[in-house]
């Protein structure tokens, strides 16, 4: 595993650990959207990254 995949699951996983937190705390749903795509896009980026399916 790459030292720039690790990074981007970690952040990916951080910010996941964030939209969960602020489901709970009932944030603005605009916030959680934003956070949801920001965490998608890096966990998608670490995958990828990987090079597992090629």
């Amino acid at each position: 595993m790459s030292g720039l995949s690790t990074v981007l699951i970690v952040v990916g996983l951080f910010l996941l650990g964030g939209i969960y937190s602020f489901v709970k705390q009932q944030m603005p749903r605009s916030l959680i959207v934003l956070l949801s795509i920001g965490a998608t896009m890096c966990l998608a980026a670490g995958v990828l990254r990987l090079e597992v399916w090629n």
